[in-house]
């Protein structure tokens, strides 16, 4: 069965009359007919009621009239979205990135897009983990970096694409900044600030499931601040401690110390809808979900 042969069957569904949907197709009305009746051939039973005013929709034509539907619709949208993208200069994918993420990472997406499309022009959004998911959901963005772990929604799916150690933020008074590293054990005495749990809950579990595991006695702060406010306060806080990437170590007054023996890591993952059609987001996830992971080199 073709698609042009269901357009036959939804114009015919649709006026009811064989010579109005002739017209419609700018057909004959015998060339229409031959059409139907080699459909209900291939169905294997009869769609149509012919009557002298007109036809009717048999049960079997009611369900392949709904499905037709669908079916076009979808071929529609096939083809406009990869014109959309076949055509140099009009192609525009929607980039979420998660805050914090190192600034290689939209980096080296985008040359992955522009190397299966040239000429894509790449929008970007921000936000945290759970914003960039609920985004997704919304189809909002075609792809997204999120700060695993996270809960999605199940019409998502994701794969891990890149790792950034995290090692200890401090002011650089603090006692434990003369080391080259830190062990976990040395740090219950000191006050751990993290980020608001309500902003990601499953990464701020995580993180200080992960200190645990590896000897540390947290003492959790009351205070609760964004990420970039830690890195504001801890230079005036020679006796706090923050976890970060080897990044904060640029931030005027603060020193960062890996973990050791075991480093702490945090993964980032590529999010996206499996229902998508979007064809450059399909060439994008099989090579992700194919085991490529990215580093800023």
């Amino acid at each position: 069965m073709e698609l042009r042969q269901l357009r036959y069957f939804v114009a015919v569904a649709e006026e009811l009359h064989f010579r109005r949907a002739a017209e419609r197709l700018f057909i004959s009305t015998p060339t229409l007919s031959q059409q139907i009746r080699a459909i209900e051939r291939e169905v294997g039973g009869p769609l149509l009621i012919r009557g002298s005013h007109g036809v009717e929709l048999t049960a079997a034509g009611e369900v392949l009239l709904t499905t037709s539907r669908n079916v076009l619709e979808a071929a529609e949208t096939a083809l406009r979205e990869t014109r959309a993208v076949a055509q140099p200069g009009n192609a525009v994918f929607r980039l979420g990135i998660v805050n914090g993420a190192p600034a290689w990472l939209p980096g080296r997406l985008e040359a992955l897009l522009k190397a299966r499309q040239p000429g894509v022009r790449i929008a970007l959004s921000t936000g945290t983990s759970g914003e960039q998911a609920r985004l997704l959901d919304r189809e909002e963005v075609d792809l997204a970096v999120l700060r695993m772990p996270v809960r999605l929604a199940d019409n998502l799916t994701c794969t891990p694409i890149a790792d950034e150690e995290l090692g200890i933020v401090m002011s650089r008074e603090h006692p434990l900044a003369a080391a080259v590293s830190v062990e976990p054990s040395n740090l219950g005495d000191h006050e751990l600030i993290m980020f608001a749990r309500d902003a990601a809950p499953e990464v701020h579990d995580s993180v200080l499931s992960q200190l645990r595991e590896r000897g540390a006695t947290v003492v959790l702060s009351d205070s609760a601040m964004s990420h970039a406010q830690m890195l504001q306060l801890l230079p005036l806080r020679p006796g706090a401690i923050g976890v970060g990437s080897a990044r904060t170590a640029t931030v005027p007054g603060l020193v960062w110390r890996p973990l050791q023996p075991r480093p702490l890591v945090i993964t980032y993952a590529a999010a996206w809808r499996t229902t998508t059609r979007n064809p450059l987001l399909h060439t994008m996830a099989d090579a992700l979900a194919g085991g490529l992971r990215l580093g800023s080199s």
